[in-house]
């Protein structure tokens, strides 16, 4: 925060918090934990409005949401601009996931713009909003009940300073991609969830390995921790990279089949001679890969909730299947 200022104070009492459009080591810092889920769902800023630059009743009223990555990525991107950044309560959750949930929609926006009284701010009636958010959002419900007209700019936050100086941008602004760079920047909470979720049964794994033979091996362990290790970067950091050349549109497929190619890989490093053994090493990392990857489908913008629930009512099987065969087929290989 750069202060507040007064607005009209001889007609109200109002104090807007001024912001800077600079973005600081602990913004990175901060951006850089979210990324890996530390601290993810409590990274937001409060809800409500705030001044960028020195704006006044004729400058443009941009709405966002209170995720903080968000809220950086949208005043950086508005560098240099007197504008009010109007900040909706979505819970420390991004605009096109609020939207679906329904927090980034039209019960909050009207809200809001009655709690921080925008209309005794602004003598025009226009709110620009981030295409992402339409989904949750009616213009024409806005405008019968508060009185503000919503106009939806763009996808990427880039395209945004064109749009407020033209009343549009050029190229490909409504085109949404989904590049090697921005799925790779999606990984990072995918690796941190399957290990933190998986760490109450990683001694348990490592135990279990090492004293499989009756014996402890610490040789055996150590490879049970690397083949759960393989499974996590084959289904949620290869497969999102390699997400547009792998083969079939199931998600779940196409962390199958990487699973298959690390798993053996991996099987062949760590020596894994006898094919029973190789086979359901293989096939046990597929499976884990499989479900990681099917977990991803929430991170892209290919997918859609029905078709995901579709997708999952023969995958989550399949991949149980597969886990049960591989570790019967070790346990059969071990005692007989």
């Amino acid at each position: 925060m750069a202060g507040f200022i007064s607005w009209y104070p001889s007609k109200t009492d109002l104090k807007i918090p001024v912001i800077s459009s600079q973005i600081s080591c602990q913004d990175t810092v901060g951006s850089w934990k979210a990324r890996w889920d530390f601290g993810r769902m409590s990274y937001i800023v409060p809800p409500g409005l705030y001044a960028l630059g020195s704006p006044d009743e004729n400058s443009h009223v941009v709405v966002t949401a209170n995720y903080k990555m968000t809220y950086d990525l949208v005043r950086k991107a508005l560098a240099g601009r007197d504008l009010w950044l109007l900040v909706l309560e979505t819970y420390g959750i991004n605009v096109w996931c609020a939207a679906g949930k329904g927090t980034f929609g039209t019960g909050e926006l009207v809200r809001r713009v009655g709690a921080v009284r925008l209309s005794e701010i602004v003598t025009h009636r226009e709110l620009i909003l981030p295409l992402f958010g339409a989904a949750g959002v009616k213009g024409i419900e806005i405008l019968r009940r508060c009185g503000f007209k919503v106009r939806f700019s763009t996808i990427r936050i880039e395209d945004l300073p064109e749009f407020l100086d033209r009343g549009k941008a050029s190229g490909n602004v409504r085109e949404l991609t989904f590049t090697a760079y921005e799925r790779v920047i999606l990984t990072p909470i995918e690796l941190q969830t399957a290990l933190r979720k998986a760490g109450p049964f990683l001694p348990l794994l490592f135990l279990a390995a090492g004293f499989f033979n009756g014996s402890f091996s610490l040789h055996h362990a150590v490879l049970a921790l690397l083949a759960y290790f393989a499974a996590v970067i084959s289904g949620a950091f290869i497969s999102p990279l390699l997400l547009p050349w792998l083969p079939s549109p199931a998600f779940s497929i196409k962390g199958g089949v990487t699973g298959l190619v690390i798993g053996s890989f991996f099987s062949y490093l760590a020596g894994v001679v006898s094919p029973p053994l190789f086979a359901a090493t293989t096939l046990m990392i597929a499976a884990f890969s499989s479900f990681l990857m099917l977990n991803f489908t929430g991170s892209t913008p290919y997918t859609s909730r029905s078709g995901v629930k579709k997708e999952m009512r023969w995958a989550l099987p399949a991949q149980a299947l597969c886990l049960v065969t591989g570790f019967i087929t070790i346990l059969i290989w071990r005692f007989l």
